[in-house]
């Protein structure tokens, strides 16, 4: 099992410990020297002031915070958890993806998100209504892009008469993409379009506020696997299907992890065909978080495997 450290990018209320010149390649690199096998970052370029208020966060640019990630590590892999595809110009979005692979040596993996936060796309210009068919297409013009040759597309909120995208990521035909997301058109926009998913656990009562389905075991995570692969063999794919998946025994406070409960549940997920676990660490401090790494590599990794 490989394990994605979350960098503490939304950590914006202690920017003297996490935003501070060196801070994110330090804890990159930490991470990188533990085992973990990639380090993730999460996307808010402009969150609304209700969800702030109710539990939600801010977070740096993903793409230029792993180009900091990057610049202090060698081998460990560069993971958006997840990029918001919808928010922005697909030409660009895929401009920044190709210059993290070719600066990282062909280190990106790309997760993409539909996104949920109304607010934040009305602030942004982007219809949230067409969020799923935006992301599809911009799927599409980006794959388009990285192959290096001309492009000429008509889209629903861009046009490309020709025109070329140079570097191509060094990784071909282009980084692992990962789609996010619980729902059925998630499901089948991994098995059609991408090489890895990437849903995430969720109680019934919190279903309806993310815009996806509830998903609270490894057995509701066995189930969804079971639709994938009868979509699979219904659309012809024979690739295996990257997963990565939250393991239980985490929390978003400063609570210690339960390690024991961790390890059991990697296990558990392994178990029903789990690929990967992202996971973030409690402390308010850069020392803390580097202390968290420690000890969850020498009390989980060393037991689960990583990188």
């Amino acid at each position: 099992m490989r394990v994605s450290y979350g960098l503490p990018t939304h950590r914006v209320d202690r920017g003297d410990e996490f935003l501070a010149p060196g801070a994110i390649g330090e804890l990159a690199h930490a991470a990188e020297e533990a085992g973990f096998g990639a380090v993730y970052t999460t996307d808010h370029p402009f969150p609304g002031d209700d969800w702030l208020a109710h539990g939600g966060h801010h977070a740096l640019d993903p793409l230029v915070a792993l180009s900091f990630a990057a610049a202090a590590t060698s081998t460990v892999l560069l993971h958006t958890n997840l990029f918001i595809v919808a928010y922005r110009n697909p030409f660009l979005a895929a401009k920044g993806i190709a210059t993290l692979d070719v600066l990282s040596g062909g280190r990106t993996v790309i997760g993409l998100g539909a996104g949920y936060l109304e607010p934040e796309f009305e602030a942004l210009g982007v219809p949230f209504d067409e969020r799923n068919d935006r992301m599809d297409e911009a799927l599409a013009a980006m794959e388009a892009a990285w192959s290096g040759e001309s492009v000429s597309v008509d889209g629903a909120s861009y046009r490309a008469p020709g025109n070329t995208m140079l570097p191509r990521p060094v990784q071909r035909p282009r980084p692992p993409l990962w789609i996010g997301g619980n729902s059925r058109r998630a499901i089948r926009r991994a098995v059609e379009s991408a090489d890895g998913w990437c849903p995430f656990p969720i109680p019934a009562s919190a279903a309806s506020r993310t815009r996806t389905a509830p998903m609270r075991s490894a057995a509701d995570l066995a189930e969804a696997l079971d639709y994938a692969r009868d979509h699979a063999d219904a659309v012809g794919r024979t690739e295996p299907l990257t997963v990565c998946f939250i393991p239980d025994g985490l929390s978003m406070g400063d609570r210690p992890v339960d390690e024991g409960r961790v390890v059991a549940s990697i296990e558990e997920l392994a178990a029903v065909g789990v690929d990967w676990v992202a996971v973030s660490l409690p402390g308010d401090t850069r020392a803390a978080q580097l202390d968290a790494i420690d000890r969850f590599a020498g009390s989980v990794l060393s037991v689960v495997g990583g990188a």
